[in-house]
C-alpha cells in the first residue's frame, strides 16, 4: 500500500461526510491500484503490547499497527496532562510520516472494542486538518464495526507484521490542537456547558475505579457511556438514533452553548466526536486530560448518578 494515497470511486458508507467506512466499501477499496492505509489500533489496559501480538496473530490484510500508548499520546508528558496526553502536533506528524502515511493518503483505523481506540486516531488527523484541506482522495475515518465486522462478514485476516516506506517530508498537518479545553478553563465554565462523560456508568457513580486516584466524576457532567452509541453489533447507530441519544442528552442542532467530552484519559471520548460528527452535529470539544487529569489535581468529585453542581 502506498503512503501517498489516491482517491477511488466509492464513498464511505455512501456519504462523503461521515467518519465511518463500511466492511463493503473498505473490502472494494482494498482493490484499487492505490488503497487505502488500513490501522490496527487494538489496545488494552494494563497490557502494554497485547494489541500488538493481537495485531500479529491476524489483522486486516495490508494493515499496518499503531499503539494508543507509544504513538498516539506523549507518555513522557510533554502535552496535556492526564494518562494519555496528546503529543505536540509536530511530534505525532513525524511519527505518522513515519508510518507511512502522507498527504493524499486514505487512512482506515478499526479496533475491537466498537471503535473507541480508532477513534483516537481519527480525532488527532481529523483535528490537524487531515481530509478537511482539500486535498484531492484525502480521508480519514473508522471501520464500522471493526474486526469483528470484518471477519463476521467471512473475510480473511493476514498474520505477521506489515510495515510501509516512511512518508517522510511528505505530510503537512496543523501545527496547534484546536477545540481542546484544559482543567482550569473547563473549571471556570462548569454549569454553562454541557459535558458528557463517556466512562461506563459504574465509574461515573464512584462505585468502582481501577485506574484512577478518586473514585467519582466532574461535577456537573452528565453520564453518557459510550456504548450507547452501538447497535447491538458493535457498530455505530443509524444517525435518526444517534441524534435521539444526543438530544435527550439536551445536544441538538443549533442549541446553543458548547459541549465538552471527557472520559478517563481523553481516548474514548473521541467515540462521542466521531458519533456527533456522524450525526451531523457540531463537533464537540475534548477535555484532553479528562478525569485522569482531574482527579489527581485535588478538585471536587461528584459521586452517584446525579451530575451535581458546579464548584463554588
Amino acid at each position: 500500500m502506498q503512503g501517498g494515497g489516491g482517491h477511488g470511486s466509492l464513498q464511505p458508507m455512501d456519504d462523503d461526510t461521515s467518519p465511518l467506512v463500511s466492511v463493503e466499501s473498505l473490502d472494494a477499496w482494498l482493490g484499487e491500484p492505490e488503497p487505502p492505509i488500513v490501522v490496527d489500533l487494538r489496545w488494552y489496559l494494563g497490557r502494554h503490547g497485547a494489541g500488538h501480538r493481537a495485531y500479529q496473530e491476524g489483522h486486516l490484510p495490508g494493515a499496518i499497527f499503531l499503539d494508543l500508548d507509544d504513538d498516539l499520546a506523549d507518555l513522557q508528558g510533554y502535552g496535556a496532562p492526564g494518562r494519555h496526553p496528546l503529543p505536540t502536533p509536530a511530534a505525532f506528524t513525524m511519527r505518522m510520516a513515519e508510518a507511512g502515511i502522507g498527504d493524499g493518503a486514505r487512512v482506515v483505523g478499526y479496533d475491537d472494542v466498537g471503535g473507541w481506540v480508532a477513534a483516537r486516531l481519527w480525532w488527532m488527523l481529523d483535528n490537524l486538518g487531515f481530509g478537511r484541506r482539500g486535498v484531492a482522495g484525502e480521508w480519514v475515518g473508522v471501520l464500522n464495526g471493526g474486526i469483528a465486522a470484518w471477519t463476521a462478514s467471512g473475510r480473511a485476516l493476514e498474520s505477521g507484521e506489515i510495515t510501509l516506506p516512511p512518508a517522510t517530508g511528505r505530510l503537512h498537518l496543523d501545527d496547534a490542537w484546536h477545540r481542546v479545553i484544559d482543567r482550569e478553563t473547563l473549571k471556570s465554565r462548569l454549569g454553562t456547558v454541557t459535558l458528557l462523560d463517556a466512562r461506563g456508568a459504574p465509574r461515573y457513580r464512584g462505585e468502582m475505579e481501577p485506574v484512577d486516584p478518586v473514585a467519582g466524576h466532574i461535577p456537573t457532567a452528565l453520564s453518557a457511556p459510550i456504548d450507547g452509541n452501538l447497535d447491538p453489533s458493535g457498530t455505530l447507530r443509524s444517525v435518526d438514533e444517534l441524534r435521539a441519544r444526543y438530544g435527550e442528552l439536551g445536544i441538538v442542532e443549533g442549541a446553543p452553548g458548547e459541549v465538552i467530552v471527557s472520559c478517563g484519559s481523553g481516548t474514548s471520548a473521541a467515540h462521542h466526536s466521531l458519533a456527533m460528527r456522524a450525526a451531523g452535529l457540531p463537533d464537540p470539544i475534548l477535555y484532553v486530560g479528562s478525569y485522569s487529569d482531574w482527579s489527581r489535581s485535588g478538585e471536587p468529585i461528584a459521586t452517584g448518578p446525579e451530575p451535581g453542581a458546579p464548584p463554588r
